[in-house]
């Protein structure tokens, strides 16, 4: 057995279990997809812990591969079955998607950075995951070209209400990310119901701010 796929067992099992995560397809995805390969090569080493790994490349605004327990918890509180299609927005180098294409039908993923889309597109074609596509998008903006979704994932965390992508739900449709709002940073789970749009807290955490959802700079005298 391989260093990596030791960690990959570690993870599982010092991370993902006890954040009680009791979803048997999720912990099976999250063992079989080699997280190294999302992680770039200098870092490969930290691929496997408890923190959010800078993915960024240069110049580039700052992404990030959120941290394992976090990732399943948000799939977990998705409940995406295998007729289902899901959005990820800001995918980065892609984990997030992969681990939902596990899970879903068809999954679409969103990147603003074209290098980092790339990135993502070549680490799930290394991984023959044919249900998965990238596009080069703003993370506001979503996907209304294949809308509406039966989930959408933030990989990351929101300050504003991402009201374009409330209305790529479908009816009964699930969104679920991080909302920081008025300041505390807390993941949320937002249900699309006749119009409107029901919104239940998971727990709290804390991740970095998506590119794009970020509260816009308050005038000061």
């Amino acid at each position: 057995m391989s260093d990596f796929s030791i960690a990959r067992q570690n993870m599982v099992d010092c991370q993902v279990r006890p954040s009680d995560v009791t979803d048997i397809r999720i912990i099976d995805a999250m063992l079989a997809i080699p997280r190294e390969t999302f992680v770039p090569k200098a870092q490969r080493s930290l691929a496997y812990l408890d923190l959010d790994i800078d993915v960024s490349e240069g110049g580039a605004a700052k992404r990030f591969l959120l941290r394992p327990a976090v990732t399943a918890k948000m799939i977990q509180a998705a409940n995406i079955s295998e007729t289902d299609e899901v959005l990820v927005v800001g995918c980065a180098t892609g984990y997030l998607a992969a681990v939902a294409a596990h899970l879903a039908k068809r999954v679409t993923a969103t990147e603003c950075d074209s290098s980092l889309a790339a990135t993502a597109r070549a680490s799930l074609a290394a991984l023959a995951l044919g249900n998965v596509t990238v596009k080069t998008a703003l993370v506001a903006d979503g996907d209304s070209a294949d809308a509406p979704f039966d989930v959408i994932l933030l990989n990351g965390t929101t300050e504003i209400e991402p009201e374009n992508l409330y209305r790529q739900l479908r009816e009964g449709g699930r969104l679920v990310g991080t909302f920081a709002l008025a300041g505390q940073q807390r993941a949320m789970i937002v249900t699309a119901s006749h119009g409107d749009f029901g919104r239940r807290a998971l727990f709290d955490t804390a991740i970095p701010v998506l590119p794009g959802l970020k509260r816009p700079a308050a005038f000061v005298f």
